[in-house]
Formats: structure tokens, sequence, C-alpha cells
């Protein structure tokens, strides 16, 4: 029956002590009591038969072994605390320690121990590229722009035009303590760096440049940008910035796209006029340079024939002046040799006849087969007087001679 059941026991205590008139239990006892159960449990043995008193010797072993089972569980227990204390930093990430709460150091990949409950770590992904958007957002799984953001994507160019512009950026972390306790979120901060870099660049270019440069556009922001996150110290970097579109707000894009037409048109214009003048110019450039070159050569052939004849007159003086009578003679045969060759009538006057013949050469020469023999009837009439014809043909030449 229980101590504290009705009707059993009911002057007795657990602690082994008193009646109920004897007032509390003594500590003493309490603690001897306890030493007892602790040597049991550790190989201890435990006083006489009533459990009162034990003598000299068998209590101080078990007080022996009560303490050698007190530093083997303290010696457990450091154990297993020293053994928690062991973490791995993975790849790729940096695992940052706090001592009560305050930045420690930052360990590199590999096995690492830190004193539990007195230290933290806090292990941060460096290798991960992250991103953001900014002036749209999109869906998750898709590639598209998605949704229009107003108040990011709506900037004012250097010569007053508003145009709409929507850049995806792309960053990892560079300090891993910077990154937790520099800022309070860096990534906000990396937010307002970009949009402030490409609202600057925006500001400072026209809206042709906008639309038409994207690359140079995109190189200034980003290094804008990470000069401002590198001096707010967030620990990021900033690795890409893309420029997903580029164009005027959609109420003004029907007018905006007739004005790019008429450029167009302008430009296209422009480029036929320079096609044709480039194929005019040459052209007259060539002929300019054939009549020079053909003025040049009858020029020189104007000189070398003056020339030629001044010397052939000196020459013939210098003859006529030796010989006059041959000299006159020479100059009227070749005269009448130049202009019977040219001519295409000739006119035959016989000696002692009446009748004057002519000869139309030029119909006999290009005259068809038709005509060929007619033309050989006259030439053979023409060639039974031939020699009367040259008698007196030379008579009147030397009669006009000796004159």
């Amino acid at each position: 029956m229980a101590w504290n059941e009705p009707g059993g026991s009911g002057d007795k205590d657990p602690w082994g002590g008193r009646g109920k008139d004897q007032g509390p239990p003594d500590l003493d006892e309490v603690v001897r009591n306890l030493q007892k159960k602790f040597g049991s449990i550790f190989g201890g043995k435990s006083g006489g038969k009533g459990g009162g008193k034990s003598n000299g010797t068998g209590g101080g072993g078990a007080g022996g072994v009560g303490s050698l089972g007190i530093g083997l569980i303290a010696a457990v227990a450091m154990g297993a605390w020293g053994f928690s204390g062991l973490y791995t930093v993975e790849e790729g990430t940096r695992g940052v320690v706090l001592h009560f709460g305050e930045y420690s150091e930052t360990t590199m990949p590999g096995l690492h121990w830190y004193p539990r409950f007195i230290q933290t770590v806090e292990p941060v992904d460096i290798s991960q590229i992250r991103g953001m958007s900014i002036g749209f957002r999109a869906s998750a799984g898709s590639r598209t722009t998605g949704g229009s953001v107003g108040r990011e994507s709506l900037m004012l160019t250097q010569d007053e035009n508003i145009v709409d512009v929507k850049l995806a950026v792309q960053y990892k972390v560079k300090s891993a303590s910077d990154f937790l306790f520099k800022v309070r979120d860096p990534e906000v901060t990396l937010r307002q760096a970009v949009e402030s870099a490409i609202r600057e660049i925006v500001g400072k270019n026209d809206m042709d440049f906008i639309l038409n440069e994207r690359a140079a556009i995109t190189a200034q922001a980003k290094e804008v940008a990470q000069g401002i996150v590198d001096r707010y110290e967030t620990g990021l970097i900033i690795t890409t910035v893309n420029m997903q579109d580029a164009q005027p707000p959609e109420q003004v894009q029907d007018a905006f796209a007739d004005a790019v037409k008429a450029q167009g048109d302008q430009a296209r214009v422009i480029n036929e006029a320079e096609a044709y003048s480039n194929d005019i110019i040459p052209r007259a450039r060539g002929k300019a340079a054939r009549q020079l070159a053909e003025a040049n050569a009858y020029k020189e052939q104007v000189i070398a024939e003056s020339t030629g004849e001044a010397s052939r007159f000196s020459q013939v003086l210098a003859a006529y002046k030796k010989a006059p009578k041959v000299t006159r003679k020479r100059l009227y045969l070749e005269a009448m040799e130049s202009v019977l060759s040219n001519t295409s009538k000739v006119l035959v006057d016989v000696k002692g006849g009446g009748n004057l013949l002519y000869l139309p050469l030029d119909k006999m020469m290009s005259g068809g087969t038709g005509d060929t023999s007619n033309a050989r009837r006259i030439v053979e009439g023409v060639s039974s007087s031939q020699p009367a014809v040259e008698q007196r043909l030379r008579d009147s030449l030397r009669g006009r001679g000796e004159r």
C-alpha cells in the first residue's frame, strides 16, 4: 500500500523520514538517499538491512563511483556538444560566422567547427545567378516580357520624348558579409540603382539613339549601376544587363510608326539620289576627260601639221629658188592630181572631134550588177581613144605650164 493512501503508513513520508509530528525531513538525509540511488544505477552498493547507515569503507566507495558517473555524463555531454559544432560549407557557398550575433569571419568551402550556442553560421550562395526585371513583370515559366510597369518603364529623353524601356538584370553575390550586414535589403537597393542609371542615360540621349543603340546603352547602365552598388557596399555584382524592349508609349505608337515610315522613305529617296549622283558624275567626268584628251590631241595634230607645212614650204622655196620652172610644173601636177583624185565626174575632150565625152564614174562605181555591162562598154569605148586623150591632156598641161 502506498504511503499516501488512506489507512496505510500515514506516518511515513517518501524521504524515509519521520512522522507527522516530527517536522520536515533533514536535508542531509535527502542528499544521502539521492547518492544511494545514483550509486545503485552505476554499480554502487547500499548500506545495511535497514538502509540507514553504512560502514566507512562502503560509503567512500559509493561516493567515488558516483563522482565517476557524473564525470562520464559530463564527458558525453561535452562530446555531443563538440560534435554538434561541426558543419560543412558547400562549393560555391560561403559561411558567415556570427559570435553572439556579431560578424566574426567568413569560411570557405570545406569542413569547419564552431562552438554551438556561442556562435552561429549563415550560409550564403555566391554562385547562384539571380535576376530581376525593371519595367515589366514576367509570369512564372514564361519567356515574354509580361505586363508593363509604367512607373519604372516610362522615361524622358533629351529631346523631350517619352520612351518605354524594359530591362532584365542578372547578378550574384560578391561579398557574403556585405550582402548580409551592410545594407538592409541589397536587392531593393540594386533595383533602384539600375533604374536610376538607365534614367540618367536615357535623359542624356535622344529618342533615335535609345531605339537604335541598345548595346551601348546597356553597357553604360551596367557600369553606372555597378558603381552605385559598390559605393553602398551591397556585396552584389551585376553580370548582365539586357534591354528587352524600347519603344514609344502605347498611346502614340501609331503616330511614331508613321514617323518612322517617313524617315525610311526619306532615307530611300536620299539613297536613290546618291546612287544617281554616283552614276552620272563619273560619266560626266569621263566625258570631260575624253573631250580634253581629244582637244589636246587635235592641238598636237594641228601644231604638227603646221610645223610640217612650214618645213615643206621652206623646202619648196629653196627648190624654187634653184629651179623655178621645174618647181612650178611640179606644183601644178601635184595640185591637179589632188583635185582629180577627189572628183567622180570626168569630161574627156577628144582631139579632132566636136563631142565632149562625159563619164559618170559615181554611178558606174555605185551601180548594181545590171549596170556593169554598160560601164564596161563605156570604158572600152574610152580605151580605144585613150592615146589621143592622153596626148590632148598632155598638150593642155604643157601649154598651161609655159604660160
